[in-house]
């Protein structure tokens, strides 16, 4: 299947989360996986070149850099792996449209930063022009970089009720801001590489598993026991 990781804006952690998803599914799920590099700043192809020039014996992900119209590209590839993950740059563009005309899966991160959240209507739009073309895609919001100050917990609760206000689902759980993403994204690792079983980790697995579960259409963690988790400084 083809996961999307995209947005309208940078900054957001795309490239860190499409890397540490397809770690996630090479190395825990053993599934065969290919990521594509949409975003001309080339982050996610730099981190594969750091990747094959560790030292460590690290399980293997193959990449490639597509641009413009990739739905064709991304059809053929899909038939060859396990899972396609597509790393989209923040912006608009045509690679993005044409990524979710074919996705089963789409990803969009977004900081609870009121600059981010001015993005929410038109990616509103935009998923449901292509709806049109692509009724089975699940789509989903998915906050990062949180504060983890509970005093700011307001914050997370605020961007993720900005995206229910316009009818798109948004996943319980979140990233914090933790140094250790950078870190593990400097030397081509992921957070479960470096930490197998710190909070990173945590978090990068239970939005893999939360997203695909609503893919299937299964419940997940109840909306008001998540935000009481955040309002508390679950973190």
């Amino acid at each position: 299947m083809i996961i999307l990781v995209g947005g309208e804006k940078g900054g957001s952690g795309k490239s860190c989360l499409a890397q540490n998803i397809a770690v996630y599914l090479r190395r825990e799920r053993k599934a065969k996986v290919l990521m594509v590099d949409c975003d001309p700043q080339r982050t996610t192809s730099d981190w594969i070149h750091e990747r094959n020039n560790n030292e460590q014996d690290l399980p293997t992900i193959n990449c490639v850099q597509l641009y413009g119209k990739i739905r064709n590209e991304l059809l053929s590839m899909k038939e060859l792996y396990d899972y396609v993950i597509v790393d989209c740059g923040g912006q608009d563009n045509l690679a993005l449209r044409s990524s979710m005309a074919v996705a089963d899966h789409i990803l969009m991160p977004l900081r609870p930063k009121r600059r981010d959240l001015k993005t929410v209507p038109h990616m509103e739009d935009i998923v449901s022009t292509c709806k049109m073309v692509n009724p089975r895609m699940n789509v989903a919001f998915v906050v990062t970089q949180c504060p983890s100050l509970p005093n700011l917990a307001g914050r997370i609760i605020e961007a993720k009720e900005v995206c229910r206000s316009f009818e798109l689902p948004v996943l319980n759980t979140v990233t914090y801001s933790r140094n250790i993403y950078d870190d593990s994204e400097e030397q081509g690792l992921s957070v479960m590489e470096n930490e197998p079983n710190g909070k990173a980790a945590q978090e990068i697995r239970s939005i893999v598993d939360e997203l695909l579960a609503r893919g299937k259409g299964e419940s997940s963690n109840d909306l008001q026991q998540s935000d009481a988790k955040i309002a508390i400084g679950h973190a």
